[in-house]
């Protein structure tokens, strides 16, 4: 996999609408100019929107060309050292017939979001380029007062410092809250919680180690046809998104799961059970479960079907496809958790099942390179 640059400060990051176009809407407008601030009070960036990144909800569902014309675009633009997704969605996929893959490979940088843009993380993946399961504008960079330490920790460690190896820690920390996203609450914090579970080992023991590789498990499993359909704007998203998915070869075949972490979350919709039974069960027809070494799960959002979830995973896994000595470690901070850490796709990874430890063990960027005058 080709490694994009660290950041460092001073350097230009964009955003970039690639699903729903919510950033724009002129009551979550303000969410642009709270990450804009933040990103340069803190990380000393400077964060530009790409031309059709503010366009709103229904301009850019109507325009994908439009979209996938901000992603090429950022690539190519040689002063944007990153590119941040606004936030998820749920169509992403219909940016498909305009990426240019070359584009990707030949001008790596730093790409960054997480849920629907699972799928735009496989279109890197597919070019041969690294990228990261990380914080969005509107939902980590945007959040009203203050970001949580945890993740202005990880964006430090991971984007800036480059460091190796790096654990990913059980936050100390998690929250449920829900502040309704309006200017009126923008003097609202969230209210957290003490961590009670911290990591926990459903199955498996020792050390494994394998490359990172996963996502959403919504937009993951739609890739393979498993519909979910509260899941997309229309029943069309729902059916096409297989189609496009096989017909760009989008979704990674057996061979390339072989020795992989499998890394999964579900989205705010909290999906039944049963779904993620299904789910997993695609996955395992499409050769993945066969093939990887471990997988790491993330923390259900507000910890709902914490315990049903569990035992989907150990029922499935364990039983069902009959590997129980598979490892998999539950109720990590990535995705739809708060907070979140980054998870980098590529980098080599161990897991330490008896220490509870998930380490990334491969230097994840490349250094910033030194320009002489």
């Amino acid at each position: 996999m080709i490694k994009p640059q660290a950041l460092k400060k001073g350097d230009k990051v964009a955003v970039v609408s690639l699903s729903s176009g919510s950033l724009g809407e002129p009551q979550f407008i303000h969410k642009f100019e709270i990450a804009k601030k933040r990103l340069h009070d803190e990380f000393g960036l400077e964060l530009v929107a790409m031309p059709n990144a503010l366009k709103g909800k229904k301009y850019l569902y109507e325009h994908p060309q439009a979209r996938a014309q901000d992603m090429m675009e950022a690539f190519k633009d040689k002063s944007i050292k990153a590119i941040i997704c606004a936030i998820g969605g749920c169509e992403t996929y219909r940016l498909l017939p305009y990426i240019d893959f070359d584009v990707i490979k030949n001008n790596p940088k730093i790409f960054m979001g997480f849920s629907d843009s699972t799928v735009n993380h496989l279109m890197l993946y597919k070019a041969g380029v690294s990228s990261f399961y990380g914080p969005v504008i509107m939902c980590n960079f945007g959040e009203y007062v203050k970001m949580f330490d945890y993740e202005v920790s990880a964006v430090k460690n991971v984007l800036f410092k480059n460091s190796c190896p790096y654990e990913i820690k059980s936050s100390p920390v998690w929250s449920d809250d829900f502040v309704p996203w309006g200017e009126q609450n923008m003097h609202i914090q969230k209210k957290t919680k003490q961590e009670k579970h911290g990591y926990e080992v459903l199955q498996g023991h020792g050390k494994v180690q394998g490359k990172l590789l996963g996502g959403c498990l919504e937009s993951l499993s739609a890739l393979l046809g498993v519909d979910d359909e509260t899941w997309y704007d229309t029943p069309e998203d729902c059916r096409n998104q297989p189609i496009l998915a096989k017909k760009y070869d989008l979704f990674p075949k057996a061979d390339e799961w072989k020795g992989k972490i499998l890394f999964v979350e579900v989205s705010e919709e909290c999906p039944t059970p049963e779904f993620v039974r299904k789910a997993l069960l695609a996955l395992a027809d499409n050769g993945v479960i066969e093939n990887i070494n471990g997988i790491i799960v993330g923390k259900p959002m507000g910890e709902k079907y914490y315990e049903e979830y569990k035992q989907i995973f150990k029922q499935v896994i364990g039983k069902e496809l009959k590997r129980p000595d598979l490892p998999i470690i539950y109720n990590v901070n990535f995705g739809h958790a708060m907070p979140i850490n980054i998870i980098p796709y590529g980098a080599e990874c161990e897991l330490d099942c008896d220490k509870k430890k998930i380490t990334v063990v491969e230097r994840m960027l490349e250094p910033i390179k030194e320009t002489t005058k």
